[in-house]
């Protein structure tokens, strides 16, 4: 979906213009062919015809009045729900007919009648009112516009096709699906291209999900994913011949078209192609048996019982909406609602045979998988990413599940580094791991869901790149240690820790700022062992005395078992003693950059640094920023010296802008004591308004006004800055008339700046108020003689 969106600025008069112009100016598409509907009333809600959007579209566009149509509600007015933001709309549509068709039937008659031919391109929403609760309408303080345009339609459109699918989007995946299946693709309503343009649509649905987060399962949006999957391996046995997975084989042609544009789909495609084929391999197994069922319970029917469609679902794992599509297409219905029943029964069945479910866990105790606790986790992930496993036992924690495995994978958050992520799944479900802990010595994995069932084996798996990209920064914080060490000195000692997948930080020991210069030393330092490619020498199980006679690091005050684990980078340069996860050589960091050098506490310091992917991004965005520089700065042969030279004739301008603003205001108060008040008691008030002044120039103009006067006067000024909301005031008073008639400009400023949202206050001869209702200057000027009368 394509759009531009207005809050508070442009409204109905620029979004139609500039959608006119972009389609017909622009992109040059034909406008006897455009029609534009608009909000036609609604009795119900009171609301008239949007004429204003009529008038619009026949004053700002050279569109045929006769195209201008007005539809009801159901069409041109966009609600976001039954209560919130709201408005009418008014959408493009476009005639694809041949100009023969288009004289034979009048296009105003297609629109919005479901003719693909004559079909929306563009809708532009006018949010004017709020939904309440109670059905009313509420006009916005602000108006606001959302548009939206349909990415496939205008593309197509553009392409001179009268389909989506018929668009340079599709076509990768077209070809493919036809390589796949041995035929040629023809952009008919035959079943086989009908088939092959369902699997294309699906294949985007599926794989975009699956990178963003979601995976196939029996319940939420896992379910919907599931259905989707399975309705379009069905299409490809029944229509195309496809008896073995080939939807997973799509993956790559989408990956490689959307590179540039959604770059996750390629960085997460192997893990979508396996988490597919998975998928395809599992439903694959009992498709042939569940489409010879349902030809044996559906031959000669007009209705499939429930039943049958239950059975279809439990034993062959066809979703209800497969089972509806199937019938659909031989003209019959399915009993849905005895399917229902028998799906409630299942689950009711499931929960009291022992199955376990969200319901039941309530938190607690450990609820026991198999029929004995797993006394320990055995840890695997020095070694593996990927393993077989089984749940031993879980237990609600919250809103989320904590679970055991008898063997893992997962890295469980410690020494600063943070935990592994990744799935759990069986083939048919799939349990996303996001985070993981060791409590009493035990591995606690935690879910947001769990299946009702977690009986058999499972498959492990911890997301590979995210650990990639942790280990590089855990064996760069190795690095920078012993690198401090060598820079700054002996005392250097790790006084905490965090390595996750983007960023280091480490805190150390050290009496005084790093400098730029060290920063520098330090970081080509770091980047040199990096380039050495030193390879990892790990010692797992080692004797804490030979740990300690080898000379490893160990973090004063922590606590080791008897036997440790050594990890090593060059026996002469890196030895520590570390349960982390690790690079196999050095060169697999890539570069590592400082980004931050901080105070933490007295003598100890922090760095923060990346390495890895995250200094590649940071690379890329300099380069970025260096370059939008160069194109506002224009050819330079030395950048630094034309910035500098910049801010110097920034400066100088700001100096002579001030000064002239001194200047205008100077002669603005000037004007005002050349026109004076007189109030009784022989007082002189000069008052008055000083457009463009702050409240330092305001108080400089205090001290030129009691220079000018040299008894009875108080003066008083005031300025606002609208843009900014606020208002400036300033009162003087000469000594004469604090001394005789008690007059303060501090008691005086204050009820001004009350009169304008705010107060202040000061000395009895000079003081300054400031408020956030610029708009009420005027009003509290006007009042200035009133309160100094009763003052006195």
């Amino acid at each position: 979906m394509l759009g531009n969106w207005s809050f508070g600025d442009y409204f109905k008069k620029e979004a139609i213009a500039w959608a006119w112009e972009l389609l017909v100016d622009k992109w040059g598409l034909n406008p006897d062919q455009l029609y534009a509907t608009v909000f036609g009333g609604d009795d119900e809600d009171g609301l008239p015809v949007d004429e204003e959007a009529i008038e619009l579209w026949k004053s700002e566009t050279t569109i045929d009045h006769s195209h201008i149509l007005k539809c009801g509600k159901k069409d041109n007015f966009w609600e976001m729900g039954d209560t919130g933001p709201c408005g009418p709309c008014s959408e493009i549509h476009i005639d694809l007919r041949s100009e023969e068709e288009r004289k034979k039937v009048d296009g105003a008659t297609l629109v919005n009648a479901d003719d693909p031919r004559v079909m929306e391109i563009w809708n532009l929403v006018f949010i004017q009112f709020n939904r309440q609760s109670d059905g009313s309408l509420k006009t916005l303080p602000a108006q606001h516009v959302d548009t939206g345009m349909g990415f496939e339609r205008v593309c197509a459109v553009l392409q001179g096709k009268t389909s989506n699918y018929d668009s340079d989007i599709f076509t990768p995946l077209l070809d493919k699906i036809s390589e796949l299946a041995g035929i040629k693709y023809s952009s008919s309503d035959s079943e086989k291209d009908i088939a092959v343009r369902v699997i294309a649509d699906h294949i985007r649905a599926v794989a975009f999900s699956i990178a963003d987060g979601a995976s196939p399962g029996n319940d939420g949006r896992g379910y919907v994913i599931r259905r989707i999957l399975r309705r379009a391996i069905r299409y490809g046995w029944d229509k195309l011949n496809f008896k073995e997975p080939f939807f997973y084989k799509l993956v790559d042609v989408l990956a490689d078209q959307f590179k540039d544009v959604f770059p996750e789909m390629e960085a997460q495609k192997e893990y979508v192609i396996n988490v597919i084929k998975s998928e395809e391999k599992s439903f694959l197994k009992t498709l042939g048996q569940g489409i010879q069922l349902f030809k044996e319970v559906s031959k000669g029917k007009e209705v499939i019982s429930g039943d049958d469609a239950f059975k279809l679902h439990d034993t062959y794992g066809f979703p209800i909406d497969l089972t509806q599509l199937m019938a659909r297409e031989e003209e019959i219905e399915v009993d849905e609602d005895r399917f229902n029943e028998l799906m409630k029964e299942q689950k009711d069945r499931a929960r009291a045979a022992g199955k376990f479910s969200v319901d039941q866990s309530g938190g607690g105790d450990w609820v026991l998988v198999n029929s004995k606790e797993v006394s320990e986790t055995h840890f695997v992930g020095y070694d593996k990413l990927k393993v077989e496993t089984q749940f031993a036992s879980f237990r609600k924690e919250g809103k989320r599940f904590a679970f055991k495995l008898a063997k893992t994978p997962f890295y469980a958050e410690s020494g600063g580094q943070v935990a592994d992520t990744g799935l759990v799944t069986n083939g048919n479900e799939y349990i996303h791991v996001t985070d993981v802990q060791k409590v009493n010595g035990e591995f606690v994995h935690y879910s947001e869901n769990l299946p009702d069932d977690l009986s058999g084996e499972w498959i492990a798996q911890v997301d590979t790149l995210r650990r990639q990209e942790i280990q590089k920064h855990h064996s760069a914080t190795h690095l920078v240690h012993a690198v401090l060490r060598e820079e700054l000195g002996d005392h250097v000692a790790q006084k905490g820790s965090l390595v996750d997948d983007h960023h280091l930080r480490f805190d150390f020991s050290h009496f005084e700022a790093v400098t730029d210069e060290e920063l520098k030393v330090i970081e080509q330092r770091v980047n040199e062992k990096i380039q050495e490619n030193i390879p990892l020498d790990e010692q797992r199980s080692v004797p804490i005395e030979e740990a300690k006679e080898m000379g490893a690091m160990m973090l004063f005050g922590e606590k080791y078992g008897d036997e440790v684990r050594v990890i090593t980078f060059d026996p002469e340069f890196s030895r520590e003693l570390c349960g982390g996860t690790h690079v196999k050589a050095t060169g697999e960091i890539g570069y590592f950059r400082f980004t931050q050098e901080t105070s933490v506490a007295a003598g100890v310091r922090r760095i923060e640094a990346v390495c890895g992917k995250s200094a590649d991004q940071l690379l890329r965005n300099e380069q970025s920023l260096l370059k939008e520089i160069k194109g506002v700065i224009g050819q330079s042969t030395d950048l630094v010296a034309d910035i500098k030279k910049l801010q110097e004739e920034k400066k100088a301008l700001e100096k002579e802008l001030s000064a002239q603003n001194l200047q205008n205001t100077g002669a603005k108060l000037t004007e005002l004591f050349s026109n004076p008040e007189s109030l009784d008691g022989n007082i002189t008030l000069v008052k008055g308004e000083i457009p463009g002044a702050d409240m330092d120039v305001l108080k400089q103009l205090g001290y030129d006004a009691l220079e000018k006067s040299s008894s009875n006067t108080v003066t008083v000024l005031g300025s606002k800055d609208e843009e900014e909301g606020k208002v400036y005031l300033m009162v003087s008073v000469t000594n004469d008339l604090i001394k005789e008639k008690g007059l303060k400009a501090g008691a005086l400023v204050g009820q001004l700046g009350r009169l304008v949202g705010g107060g202040g206050g000061g000395q009895p001869s000079l003081a300054t108020a400031g408020g956030r209702q610029p708009e009420k200057l005027e009003e509290a000027l006007s009042k200035v003689n009133e309160i100094i009368l009763n003052t006195i």
